[in-house]
């Protein structure tokens, strides 16, 4: 069989048609998406590892908390962790790429890595075997330069130039890697890791605009909800001539299709009806779609309320390749493919987080959640308040004590967030309002 992860960069939970988002000037934003969680799976309460880029992908590569890792302690990894050889996901541990290629997949990234930088990081060291993308974690959609200046593509571990809208590069080199696949007779996995819609806000008539962001790639004082629907409808066709790909060369049954986003929504994203975005532990910033296709093995048209995470995907992944974890380095994801194939099962599946930025916790049971942001602590019933406006920590005393007794539990099996971890935010309240 073959596997595909497609992964947005910054998405909001609710940008898309199929999780209640709003048409735009131009029509349906992401009409191709619609259609695959029409033909598949689509999860109401799954959650990414973190509410920022680098540290999701460390648990995605991983299967594992991203705490566990040095370099995931970074929110996120910026420039100035080039040559650091702690920064970055170590070529020695074993990974979703790295295991599948040992069981003879073929392993591609074509997109985002920002898990390390070179000589001592990049996904060729880390079990893909063919790369095309950036390596940082934010490019300039037309020049290719990251926010430090360097041009920023590359072709294994050669810097690559190529003209062309970085989206639009992204899906035609991916659907090269599929046909390349198929016509092998080899079974692969692709990790197709968009940058959009990330910033800056450039959609393919904006090339005009990337000798002005070049200085800045945060692009403060550009974007509109307009443009950055067309980012996301620029990544939907993409994917939607994947799928058609996969489907007209016969492979749809063979092919397990998964889609989300590395956390919640940024500036213009919609992540309703959750509160915060990026960076934040409240539901805006770590409740992601999350859709999955497989043909002939998901059932059409399905819903899941599991509670789940990134690296529980990494754990189907592997779990639908017959493929074992590495003895000495467990998987702390857990696989759904239960779920999958059934979509009304269910499993008790508790779920914690923790952030340098703001002292953040948080801790997902059931429909309970307890969240600490600075020094202010909160009990919420999700079921009820997906919004997380009604505090319960005093009506429910027992469930609140519990629920952060557990979280302080889990935490103590984790290595501390050393001092020196960095937390960039790119913009503060002298650029935008608070959310």
């Amino acid at each position: 069989m073959n596997m595909i992860w497609i992964l947005a960069d910054d998405l909001g939970y609710a940008d898309l048609g199929c999780y209640g988002g709003r048409d735009a000037s131009f029509g349906a934003v992401s009409p191709r998406l619609d259609q695959l969680a029409a033909q598949g799976l689509r999860f109401t309460d799954a959650y990414s590892n973190s509410p920022v880029c680098s540290p999701t992908r460390f648990a995605l590569m991983t299967g594992r908390y991203q705490y566990r890792l040095r370099g995931a302690a970074e929110e996120p990894i910026n420039s100035k962790a080039a040559g650091n050889p702690a920064l970055g996901l170590p070529p020695s541990h074993p990974t979703l790429p790295s295991l599948l290629a040992q069981a003879g997949y073929r392993t591609g990234l074509i997109g985002k890595w920002h898990l390390g930088f070179l000589p001592h990081f990049s996904p060729i060291r880390s079990g893909y075997q063919h790369f095309f993308g950036p390596m940082a974690g934010g490019v300039d959609y037309f020049s290719h330069c990251n926010a430090s200046g360097q041009h920023d593509l590359w072709l294994g571990e050669q810097q690559h130039r190529e003209s062309g809208y970085l989206t639009d590069l992204i899906s035609r080199k991916a659907i090269d890697f599929v046909k390349a696949s198929l016509a092998a007779n080899q079974p692969f996995f692709l990790s197709l890791h968009y940058t959009a819609p990330h910033w800056p806000w450039e959609a393919r008539e904006d090339a005009a605009l990337s000798d002005s962001v070049k200085d800045n790639l945060f692009h403060l004082d550009g974007g509109s909800i307009e443009t950055y629907r067309r980012m996301i409808h620029h990544m939907d066709e993409g994917i939607g001539a994947l799928v058609d790909c996969i489907d007209r060369l016969g492979a749809a049954q063979d092919t397990l299709i998964v889609f989300s986003s590395d956390n919640g929504g940024e500036r213009y994203s919609d992540n309703w009806p959750h509160v915060g975005g990026k960076m934040d532990l409240s539901e805006g910033g770590i409740r992601v779609p999350w859709i999955v296709r497989w043909t002939g093995q998901v059932p059409a048209a399905s819903l899941s309320a599991q509670t789940c995470i990134t690296m529980d995907f990494s754990a189907s992944f592997l779990d639908a390749a017959g493929v074992k974890a590495h003895p000495d380095f467990p998987l702390d994801g857990q696989s759904l493919l239960e779920v999958f194939r059934h979509p009304a099962h269910q499993f008790e599946r508790p779920l914690f987080w923790r952030m340098k930025h703001r002292n953040q916790a948080a801790h997902r049971k059931g429909t309970w959640k307890y969240l600490k942001i600075d020094h202010h602590e909160y009990l919420f019933d999700l079921e009820h308040d997906p919004r997380e406006r009604a505090n319960l920590r005093d009506r429910h005393p027992d469930q609140f004590q519990s629920m952060k007794a557990a979280w302080q539990a889990w935490d103590a099996t984790m290595p501390e967030i050393p001092d020196g971890a960095s937390v960039s935010l790119g913009y503060g309240l002298e650029s935008m309002p608070a959310r």
